[in-house]
């Protein structure tokens, strides 16, 4: 479409119009062919795109999975992916006659490095990846027992993919402990990771061997699918 062409669309004037596409075109939203001055969609979107429909077909053929878990342990199950450099909540399993509630919604953002899911996602990346990361988001303290010095960080995340879960006890919420696997695609990559949240306290050794069990479960079927 030509500048005449969306500004009558969308009923603007031509000088906001042209604010408008080209900021979209800086950034990669809108392309315009020199040739015949007219804007077509940029990649941006693509790439966009790209990213919804992985997490929403990573939720799709997780969904069932998260629920069997939810109904089997009776407690909080998460489902996330790493985006743009924050861990990203794409689905929550819960029993709505818990009393206790997360505050991690589908759709929310937290810091890279924050609990069970946060851990889990930046150890399979690339040291350099991880270098980068925490350069833009530095450890921070959440709660008493979180891990704020990088190199003891950098050695629970070698931890993470020697033993192929995490236990976060109470690093990020007080009182509260997390436990995820990872999800892997066709090609072993890591693309998401499922937890589950429960109150410290309610589960002995045996509660939480028998939680990891199920977990690591559960990611080994979703990532088969």
């Amino acid at each position: 479409m030509t500048l005449a062409d969306i500004s009558n669309n969308l009923n603007l004037p031509r000088s906001t119009t042209y604010r408008l596409v080209s900021t979209l075109s800086d950034y990669g939203f809108l392309k315009r062919n020199n040739s015949s001055k007219c804007f077509s969609l940029g990649l941006k979107l693509l790439e966009l795109g790209g990213i919804v429909y992985n997490s929403i077909s990573l939720r799709k053929i997780a969904s069932p999975y998260l629920d069997q878990l939810q109904d089997s342990l009776g407690k909080t199950i998460f489902l996330g992916i790493l985006q743009e450099d924050e861990v990203v909540y794409i689905d929550k399993k819960e029993d709505p006659k818990n009393p206790i509630r997360f505050s991690s919604e589908i759709g929310r953002r937290r810091p890279p490095f924050f609990g069970m899911l946060g851990q889990l996602l930046l150890a399979y990346l690339p040291e350099a990846e991880v270098n980068r990361i925490l350069r833009k988001h530095p450890l921070q303290p959440i709660t008493r027992k979180s891990i704020t010095d990088k190199t003891e960080f950098k050695k629970k995340l070698a931890n993470i993919r020697k033993q192929g879960f995490v236990i976060d006890k109470e690093e990020a919420l007080d009182g509260i402990t997390g436990i995820a696997a990872p999800i892997r695609d066709y090609s072993g990559k890591v693309v998401g990771g499922v937890g589950v949240g429960f109150i410290t306290s309610s589960e002995d050794g045996k509660g939480v061997k028998r939680v990891i069990e199920e977990l690591c479960k559960t990611a080994k079927t979703i990532s088969q699918e």
